[in-house]
């Protein structure tokens, strides 16, 4: 399963500026892969993992601004069409082979 998190926050002020950053760097310490400037994906393993993140999601949410969820299965990830580009270009370790959990 994965989650897609979609967001648009302001970047008007400095603390706005500064929120983003705090926001984004939790992402990437989370294991969120960017697909684009303000959608980024995480591999999770199951539905009460997808939970535990969306959980934690909630509570490192901006003060301001859209933060959006998306939970999708790997088959449905799977059917995405690339218009323009190829996925070999953004290509990051996040498949589910070799997947260990401790």
């Amino acid at each position: 399963m994965r989650l897609l998190v979609f967001f648009d926050l302001p970047v008007d002020t400095a603390a706005q500026k500064k929120s983003y950053r705090v926001f984004r760097k939790w992402l990437i310490g989370e294991g969120y892969l960017m697909l684009q400037q303000s959608v980024y994906a995480k591999l999770v393993v199951n539905e009460g993992a997808a939970g535990a993140a969306v959980m934690r999601l909630r509570k490192h949410r901006p003060p301001e601004g859209l933060v959006q969820v998306l939970r999708v299965t790997e088959r449905q990830y799977a059917t995405m069409d690339y218009i323009v580009g190829n996925r070999n270009a953004y290509d990051e370790v996040d498949t589910m082979e070799e997947f260990m959990v401790l």
